[in-house]
């Protein structure tokens, strides 16, 4: 009896070994295909998490604003005068639309609304100018479309532009070049 307790004792042991054999060549098999997965895939801060919003190849764009094109773009939903839309853009590292081409906007759906762009009327220059101080291209912005000298150009859709008072309310569009 005493030589079949032994027997039974070391069979036991030799299970037992075999199992944590198993476990630990498991666990070395898990380890390394997990220090491989992050080593591959960026871990991104819990910041990012929630302020972007991945939405194409070539760029990220903070939550609420539309990606297209490589920029970014915040089309706001409520009135403010043409400088209070400007301080806003300039608070999230934009700026007022400035059109570079004609198609730029045309991931917007036709909208009745007209917004505040970056283009306002340059009092000691005497000339429309944009944010930046370029003059806008004669073949997107035609000259006809503010006459006036004085006011800021407001935007639709339909890529026709008015010339109104600065002070007046109107919805805005923010830029932001994805680097």
């Amino acid at each position: 009896m005493a030589v079949s307790r032994i027997a039974l004792w070391r069979l036991m042991s030799v299970i037992f070994g075999i199992k944590c054999l198993l476990l630990m060549a498991t666990l070395g098999f898990l380890m390394k295909n997990s220090f491989t997965i992050w080593s591959i895939q960026p871990i991104p801060s819990p910041t990012s998490i929630v302020e972007l919003q991945e939405v194409s190849k070539c760029c990220a764009c903070l939550e609420k604003w539309i990606g297209y094109q490589c920029h970014c773009y915040f089309i706001s939903k409520e009135g403010k005068s043409w400088e209070e839309s400007r301080d806003f853009c300039a608070s999230k590292n934009s700026s007022l639309l400035q059109l570079k081409t004609k198609n730029e906007m045309s991931f917007m759906n036709s909208s009745q609304s007209h917004f505040w762009i970056g283009m306002r009327y340059n009092e000691e220059r005497h000339a429309w100018l944009w944010e930046d101080g370029t003059a806008p291209s004669k073949d997107l912005v035609p000259v006809s479309s503010y006459i006036k000298t004085s006011g800021c150009i407001a935007y639709s859709p339909s890529l026709f532009v008015s010339t109104e008072s600065c002070e007046n309310e109107n919805r805005f569009i923010c830029k932001q070049l994805i680097i």
